[in-house]
């Protein structure tokens, strides 16, 4: 009985092991003796790649100033609410600077630039003097967003380098930015770097205080070879890819060459290759592990998408 069992589980061994081996190669169609690797394959493209730094941060008006009294003395009227736009020396609060046995006319603070009232920290009945701000004017012509670089990035920053937003209020919808500011210092604390960038904002949709997502671009590269990442294979040191190439002694078959390439920028899962390949290249992105130079391949899939069959 117990070698009964064990014949039993050698023959079961056995044929899973043909059916592992035949989801990996199949039929050479112009040549049946022969067996074909099953591949898929994307083809070398020539374009551009842009390596960029994601980060996050909080629109901002790039510039906002507050508005101070001149005398001491009671708030006796606010004359805006907040989120008002107001006017270059638009009246903003009432201070009445009044003392028992003593009458002033109440003197008006007024808005030092043209713009929205975003904060008005004084209530009426409160008492203010010269050093109180009593109301803080955002200039509502140009934002910027704020971000915080990590220390490992840093020199990768620099003025001028474009960027693009993203809003969950507007999904889809990008809006273009330009790194204007960089902080002289780094936070002792988080290890960051504060980057400000100007934003463009388009209709005038975009709001202080939105959280936004950025993209920071650091690097482009036009006219260059780029594949999908997985075209590449490594192994001991080499890198390398499989180029499908027809059979030059059986027409209507395909081979693969391999050729060491030498790789630069990986974007998204998308790799530059400096040398080693072509634009036009069908590159092997599945099916590699078991090929060698010169193996026969079945491509059953191109740039994602089934082949034709022959």
């Amino acid at each position: 009985m117990k070698r009964l069992l064990i014949a039993a589980a050698a023959a079961s061994i056995i044929i899973l092991g043909s059916c592992s081996k035949g989801a990996a190669k199949a039929a050479d169609p112009a040549d049946p003796g022969q067996t074909a690797f099953a591949v898929a394959t994307a083809t070398a493209q020539k374009g551009r790649i842009s390596d960029y730094l994601a980060e996050s941060g909080d629109i901002i008006p790039a510039s906002s100033v507050d508005a101070y009294p001149d005398i001491a003395g009671k708030v006796t009227r606010i004359l805006v609410d907040l989120g008002s736009r107001v006017r270059r020396d638009q009246a903003l609060v009432e201070v009445d600077p009044s003392r028992p046995g003593m009458s002033y006319v109440p003197s008006q603070v007024k808005s030092p630039i043209a713009g929205m009232v975003v904060s008005i920290p004084v209530e009426v009945g409160g008492t203010v003097a010269p050093g109180v701000s009593v109301a803080r004017i955002a200039s509502t012509d140009s934002l910027e967003l704020r971000c915080y670089v990590a220390e490992r990035f840093v020199s990768k920053m620099r003025l001028g380098l474009p960027a693009e937003l993203s809003l969950e209020a507007y999904p889809g919808r990008a809006f273009r930015a330009v790194v204007r500011e960089l902080s002289p210092v780094l936070d002792p604390v988080s290890r960051t770097l504060e980057v400000k960038l100007a934003v463009a904002d388009a209709g005038g949709v975009l709001k202080s205080g939105m959280f936004a997502k950025v993209k920071i671009y650091t690097e482009e590269r036009s006219g260059v070879v780029v594949v999908p990442q997985e075209a590449v294979v490594r192994r001991l040191g080499e890198s390398f890819a499989f180029v499908v190439v027809d059979d030059p002694s059986k027409p209507g078959s395909a081979i693969v060459r391999k050729r060491s390439v030498e790789s630069g920028l990986l974007v998204d899962d998308h790799l530059e290759v400096i040398d080693g390949l072509a634009p036009g290249d069908q590159v092997v992105v599945r099916g590699q592990t078991l090929l060698d130079d010169g193996a026969k391949v079945n491509v059953v899939s191109r740039d994602g998408q089934a082949a034709a069959a022959k």
